[in-house]
Protein backbone atom coordinates (compact mmCIF):
# COMPACT_ATOMS: atom_id res chain seq x y z
CA UNK A 1 0.00 0.00 0.00
CA UNK A 2 1.69 3.24 -1.10
CA UNK A 3 2.16 5.89 1.60
CA UNK A 4 1.19 9.45 0.67
CA UNK A 5 2.26 12.49 2.67
CA UNK A 6 -0.44 15.13 2.20
CA UNK A 7 0.89 18.61 3.02
CA UNK A 8 -2.21 20.82 3.20
CA UNK A 9 -3.09 23.65 5.60
CA UNK A 10 -6.81 23.82 4.76
CA UNK A 11 -8.63 21.43 7.10
CA UNK A 12 -11.59 20.86 4.76
CA UNK A 13 -9.34 20.05 1.79
CA UNK A 14 -7.15 17.84 3.98
CA UNK A 15 -10.04 15.81 5.42
CA UNK A 16 -11.83 15.38 2.09
CA UNK A 17 -8.74 14.38 0.13
CA UNK A 18 -7.25 12.10 2.80
CA UNK A 19 -10.56 10.20 3.16
CA UNK A 20 -10.88 9.76 -0.60
CA UNK A 21 -7.29 8.53 -0.91
CA UNK A 22 -7.68 6.09 2.00
CA UNK A 23 -10.82 4.67 0.37
CA UNK A 24 -8.66 4.01 -2.72
CA UNK A 25 -6.25 1.98 -0.58
CA UNK A 26 -3.50 4.50 0.15
CA UNK A 27 -1.95 5.06 3.54
CA UNK A 28 -2.13 8.81 4.22
CA UNK A 29 -0.03 10.83 6.66
CA UNK A 30 -0.65 14.55 7.05
CA UNK A 31 1.41 17.69 7.58
CA UNK A 32 -0.21 21.10 7.98
CA UNK A 33 2.63 23.43 6.91
CA UNK A 34 5.73 23.37 4.74
CA UNK A 35 8.24 22.94 7.56
CA UNK A 36 6.27 19.98 8.98
CA UNK A 37 6.04 18.59 5.45
CA UNK A 38 9.84 18.61 5.12
CA UNK A 39 10.44 17.00 8.53
CA UNK A 40 7.71 14.38 8.02
CA UNK A 41 9.09 13.47 4.60
CA UNK A 42 12.39 12.72 6.34
CA UNK A 43 10.82 10.74 9.19
CA UNK A 44 8.01 8.94 7.30
CA UNK A 45 9.78 8.33 3.94
CA UNK A 46 6.48 8.37 2.01
CA UNK A 47 6.21 6.96 -1.50
CA UNK A 48 4.95 10.33 -2.75
CA UNK A 49 4.27 13.84 -1.40
CA UNK A 50 1.18 15.86 -2.34
CA UNK A 51 2.33 19.42 -1.67
CA UNK A 52 -0.01 22.37 -1.41
CA UNK A 53 1.94 25.40 -2.65
CA UNK A 54 0.30 28.07 -0.45
CA UNK A 55 1.40 26.97 3.02
CA UNK A 56 2.28 28.70 6.29
CA UNK A 57 5.78 28.65 7.87
CA UNK A 58 7.49 27.82 4.57
CA UNK A 59 5.54 27.63 1.32
CA UNK A 60 5.31 24.57 -0.89
CA UNK A 61 7.84 25.97 -3.36
CA UNK A 62 10.56 26.26 -0.69
CA UNK A 63 9.59 22.98 1.00
CA UNK A 64 9.94 21.19 -2.35
CA UNK A 65 13.34 22.82 -3.00
CA UNK A 66 14.52 21.61 0.43
CA UNK A 67 13.29 18.05 -0.21
CA UNK A 68 14.95 17.90 -3.64
CA UNK A 69 18.22 19.28 -2.20
CA UNK A 70 18.39 16.55 0.49
CA UNK A 71 19.89 13.22 -0.60
CA UNK A 72 17.55 11.37 1.82
CA UNK A 73 14.40 12.75 0.17
CA UNK A 74 15.35 13.88 -3.35
CA UNK A 75 14.11 10.68 -5.02
CA UNK A 76 10.62 10.92 -3.43
CA UNK A 77 8.18 12.28 -6.05
CA UNK A 78 6.47 15.56 -5.15
CA UNK A 79 3.22 16.63 -6.80
CA UNK A 80 2.26 20.29 -6.49
CA UNK A 81 -1.38 20.91 -5.61
CA UNK A 82 -2.45 24.48 -6.16
CA UNK A 83 -5.41 26.69 -6.78
CA UNK A 84 -3.01 28.93 -8.73
CA UNK A 85 -3.77 27.72 -12.22
CA UNK A 86 -2.16 30.69 -13.91
CA UNK A 87 0.02 30.57 -16.98
CA UNK A 88 3.53 29.67 -15.86
CA UNK A 89 2.53 28.03 -12.56
CA UNK A 90 3.14 24.51 -13.86
CA UNK A 91 6.60 25.56 -15.05
CA UNK A 92 7.28 27.26 -11.70
CA UNK A 93 6.30 24.06 -9.85
CA UNK A 94 8.52 21.90 -12.06
CA UNK A 95 11.39 24.39 -11.70
CA UNK A 96 11.08 24.16 -7.89
CA UNK A 97 11.58 20.40 -8.21
CA UNK A 98 8.01 19.11 -8.32
CA UNK A 99 7.63 15.97 -10.41
CA UNK A 100 4.09 16.85 -11.47
CA UNK A 101 1.37 19.43 -10.91
CA UNK A 102 -2.37 19.33 -10.36
CA UNK A 103 -4.90 22.06 -9.77
CA UNK A 104 -7.62 22.59 -7.19
CA UNK A 105 -10.42 21.90 -6.96
CA UNK A 106 -9.15 18.32 -7.07
CA UNK A 107 -10.60 16.04 -9.72
CA UNK A 108 -9.96 12.66 -8.10
CA UNK A 109 -9.74 10.52 -11.28
CA UNK A 110 -7.19 12.92 -12.80
CA UNK A 111 -5.21 13.12 -9.55
CA UNK A 112 -5.19 9.32 -9.14
CA UNK A 113 -3.91 8.90 -12.70
CA UNK A 114 -1.03 11.29 -12.03
CA UNK A 115 -0.29 9.60 -8.68
CA UNK A 116 -0.16 6.14 -10.24
CA UNK A 117 2.10 7.39 -13.02
CA UNK A 118 4.56 8.99 -10.57
CA UNK A 119 4.54 5.93 -8.29
CA UNK A 120 5.23 3.62 -11.25
CA UNK A 121 8.17 5.79 -12.36
CA UNK A 122 9.57 5.97 -8.82
CA UNK A 123 9.61 2.20 -8.23
CA UNK A 124 13.08 0.76 -8.65
CA UNK A 125 13.02 -1.61 -11.60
Amino acid sequence: MPKILLVEDNEMNRDMLSRRLMRKGYEVVIAVDGAEGVSMTLSEQPDIVLMDMSLPVIDGWEATRQLKANSDTQSIPVMALTAHAMAGDREKALAAGCDDYDTKPIELPRLLGKLESLLAKAKPS
